[in-house]
């Protein structure tokens, strides 16, 4: 069992270099404008970040823009929890559903999100415009019903 504290954070960039050192695709230059609701971060006994989940509203529709746990640290559930606060957060606020892009399609299945097909959201994501879409990257975009 490992310490850690969780928290409401506005340290957004920090979220972003940990997104992007787990290979999430992050761009500064993102075609779509993005309003970010709320970031939490996990952090352990020495102040490391750990864990990371970003709640953000493009297109008028809720989205998970990055969510992220260090290696070392996934079998604590830590991803879990954070998306559950991100969930909350977005029913309290009247969210119907909230969408994301999933690396991990099967950690979010396990939290009932389902695979939607692409011409369901087609303006939430940057990935459509992408010159790898379809050729070396393959992204599953997901959708819970709340």
């Amino acid at each position: 069992m490992v310490n850690y504290i969780i928290s409401k954070t506005d340290e957004y960039d920090r979220l972003v270099e940990m997104f992007i050192r787990h290979d999430l695709e992050f761009s500064i230059d993102e075609q779509l404008p993005t309003d970010i609701i709320q970031c939490w971060k996990a952090e352990n006994d020495e102040g490391k970040l750990i864990s990371g989940c970003v709640l953000a509203m493009r297109g008028g529709e809720y989205i998970i823009d990055g969510i992220a746990t260090e290696p070392e640290y996934r079998k604590e559930k830590i991803a879990g929890k954070l998306l559950n606060l991100a969930l909350e957060e977005a029913k309290k606020r009247g969210a119907k559903s909230v969408y994301l892009v999933a690396k991990a399609p099967g950690f979010f299945k396990k939290h009932g999100f389902k695979e939607i097909s692409i011409e369901e959201v087609p303006q939430l994501f940057d990935c459509y415009s992408c010159p790898q879409f379809q050729i070396s990257c393959h992204p599953e975009v997901m959708k819970i019903n709340l």
